[in-house]
């Protein structure tokens, strides 16, 4: 069934579960709240990988004013990279990440309805349904050869390919080591 999936239902239910580990984040305490912290962190690193992999490249050529409509996008994921960068090693109980991550939280789910409303919104009017699709299984290999954790500055193609692979590897390896640190 996933394999019929389209790139815009994919993204959209990314951006649900996005919101549902935010929501996760804000309502523990303690080593629940790590979990879902590590989990989102997670989940917008591979997200965003693959969007600026694949998604914005798509969007640039397809969509009317494509170029500035990814230019906006890719700012606003710069800015929650940097974000996520300073919360990282933050204890997730303190009252200066609870502050942090409210601010990330209002700016991540902004940008995701940007997305949706000025991206996404676009591509059922370009591509037909093969098409997307297809789009939704390269979305799937990106993520599958992504970075886990934030890097800042590696906000196209070009960079991701570039620093990707072995930011993945020392990504993927931390979290083998925290896992088994519990």
């Amino acid at each position: 069934m996933t394999e019929r999936i389209d790139v815009v239902e994919l993204l959209k239910e990314q951006h649900t579960r996005i919101r549902e580990l935010f929501d996760e984040v804000a309502n523990t305490k303690g080593e629940d709240r790590k979990r879902h912290f590590h989990d989102l962190v997670r989940l917008l690193a591979v997200h965003e990988t693959a969007e600026e992999e694949v998604v914005h490249p798509f969007a640039r050529r397809n969509i009317d004013g494509g170029e500035q409509v990814v230019k906006d996008r890719i700012e606003e994921e710069e800015k929650a990279k940097q974000a996520l960068d300073r919360l990282d090693g933050t204890d997730t109980d303190s009252p200066e990440f609870l502050e942090l991550f409210a601010a990330l939280r209002q700016d991540v789910l902004a940008h995701a309805d940007n997305e949706e409303r000025e991206e996404f919104a676009h591509f059922h009017q370009v591509a037909d349904r093969g098409r997307l699709q297809t789009l939704a299984r390269a979305v799937r290999a990106a993520e599958a050869l992504a970075p886990t954790r934030p890097h800042p500055g590696t906000d196209t193609a070009v960079k991701n390919l570039a620093v990707g692979p072995v930011a993945a590897v020392i990504d993927r390896t931390r979290d083998v080591v925290r896992k088994a640190m519990g």
